[in-house]
Parts: structure tokens; sequence; C-alpha cells
């Protein structure tokens, strides 16, 4: 059964490196591409969607493992088919956030959230999910760190997937594949990446990620697990926030992000911004994980302890670099 399984993620394995090359002769062809502007990171024209290998990802491994999530499988595509026209021919905001809540929908269906006497429960779980699903968006600006941080939030998954069984393994295995295969053309130096993942990339994995917590949150009843997207969350609200204190239009494109700061004001290389996100993500997960005692109060005060942390981090870093932000707009007025 061991030989089988292994030959089975080989073909997964070898299938979606395949498709991706496949994937970035079509978008070299019909010109799905990035263009740098005054508000990017990149500075060279990068191929744009090749994150679309895990959505492709979840249809092989239906394919090999049998279609036992068919309702969040549709989700995932309805989400990943409207981000990547949008990648392509830039819908209004209107029409990608009914397509997201729709697909969210559709995966509430299949965790069996949807019961009338919950509704509260649904409704905010729908706006906090469709959220953070745009903060992942938001939140992948350079090389690496969309790739590094899912494999992040995958290993700790991963890990309590194997004691308590909340998910099907072979999703999560086959999910990781598809990282490995993406990381390797876009956990790139800067200028040196193949391809950018595309909103079609960083909406349907978040999608991915928030499926899997929701089935150990259903399962365990205790929604601290949401720890495992905590670091992207510090960063992508307080930016938000930061954002609508300087009344600027949200839907306008940006780099305000911490990781951008760094990333472009201070210099410094974008994997090692990428690496330092992502190991930062680990280290608290897993300090959930191990370190923490497995009680709903501890989780609690783990969690909350991790979040002031982290937002007095935020704020600190702001304060002593913003300024460099500022200098930066102004020289390109």
């Amino acid at each position: 059964m061991a030989i089988r399984s292994e030959l089975v993620y080989l073909l997964i394995f070898c299938s979606l490196l395949i498709l991706e090359l496949v994937y970035f002769k079509l978008a070299d062809r019909f010109n799905i591409i990035d263009k740098p502007n005054q508000r990017s990171s990149h500075s060279s024209i990068v191929l744009r969607g090749g994150g679309i290998i895990f959505v492709l990802a979840l249809w092989i491994w239906a394919a090999f493992f049998g279609f036992q999530y068919i309702w969040f499988l549709i989700a995932v595509t309805l989400a990943a088919g409207v981000s990547f026209i949008d990648d392509i021919y830039s819908l209004p905001d209107s029409v990608r956030l009914v397509a997201q809540f729709a697909a969210m929908v559709l995966m509430f269906y299949q965790l069996d959230m949807l019961h009338w006497n919950m509704w509260l429960v649904v409704l905010l779980g729908l706006i906090v999910c469709v959220g953070a699903s745009n903060v992942f968006n938001f939140m992948d600006g350079i090389n690496g760190i969309t790739g590094a941080y899912v494999m992040a939030s995958l290993i700790p998954l991963f890990l309590l997937n194997r004691k308590l069984g909340f998910v099907s393994e072979s999703l999560i295995i086959s999910i990781a594949l598809a990282d490995i295969i993406f990381c390797f053309f876009n956990f790139r130096p800067k200028g040196k990446a193949k391809c950018f993942a595309g909103d079609v990339g960083a909406i349907e994995v978040a999608y991915i990620l928030l499926f899997i917590i929701g089935s150990l949150i259903m399962m365990t009843g205790d929604v601290t697990y949401l720890i495992f997207l905590l670091v992207y969350g510090i960063d992508g609200c307080l930016t938000i926030i930061h954002r609508i204190l300087l009344r600027e239009n949200l839907g306008e494109a940006h780099r305000k992000h911490a990781y951008q700061i760094m990333a472009n004001e201070l210099k410094i290389g974008h994997l090692k911004v990428s690496v330092f996100y992502a190991c930062l993500q680990l280290a608290i997960s897993l300090g959930f994980i191990f370190l923490c005692p497995n009680t709903v109060l501890a989780h609690w005060i783990y969690l909350v302890f991790a979040i002031l942390v982290l937002a007095l981090a935020y704020m600190l870093f702001m304060k002593k670099n913003y300024h460099l932000h500022e200098e930066y707009l102004a020289s390109i007025k």
C-alpha cells in the first residue's frame, strides 16, 4: 500500500509539473503577464497565474483518491475561475465579491455549517473567511512569500491531521506537492521568478487552507486554530487599518505592507523576507501545537498573546521605517 501511494504521489507530481509548463506556454502565447508599475515590488515582466497549479492539484487529487469533497472542489474552482478572469481582464469588485461569497457558501455547505440555528455564526464566518482570502491575496507581493507561507501552514496541519484525522491526508500532501512545484518557479531572487501566483493562485490556495482549517475547527469546536494564518492576518489587517486612517482607496494598489517595506525600502532580499514570514508563522504554529496545553483556555491565552506581540512588533516597525515609504512616494510625484 505504501508503494502504491508513493507511485500515485509521483504521478500527481509529474502531472502537475507538465501542466504548469503547458500553462507557461499558453500564458506566454496569450500575453498573460504581470507588467511592473510604480506600486510593484518587481521590475521585469513575469508570467501571471502560475498559482493555477493549486486548483489543478485539487482535481488531479480527486481523480486519484475519489471525489470526497465535491462541493469544496466546485467552490475553489468557482473562486479560481473568476480570479483567473480578473487576472486577465480586471473585473469589477462587485463581481469578484459575489463569486467569492458564493464559493464560500458552497464550502460551508461541504463543512456542514449551513444550519438556521447558527445563522449568525455562518454570517460572521462568511465575512471573516472572504476577508481572509483577500488578505491572502494582498500579501502576495514579493517572490516566494505565498509558496513559503503555504508550506508553513501545511506542515502543522499535516502533523495535527496525523493525530486527529480531520481531513484526507492525501489532500494535504497533494497541495504540498503543488506548492513545491510552484516554489521552484517562483521562490527565486528578485527579477528571477518565472511566474507569479496571480489572484487565481492566492485566492484559491487561501480557500484550500481555510477548508482544511475549517475541517479542524468543525471537529474540535476550537476556532483558535485560525492561528495557523495569524502572521498574514496581522500584517494584512493592520495595513488595511493604516490605509483607512490615511483615507486611501483600499481598491488601489500600494506598497504599505510591512513585508513590502522590508523588500523595497529596506532592500532586504525577497527570499529573506519570505523565509522570515514563513518561519515566524511556523514557529507560532508549532509552539501552539507542542508547547501550549491542549485546553480551550490555554489556546485562547496563547492566541491573544501572539496577537499582541505581533501587533506591537508591526507598529514599532512602522514607526521606525514608514518614513522611508513616504520618501519614496514623494520621489515619484
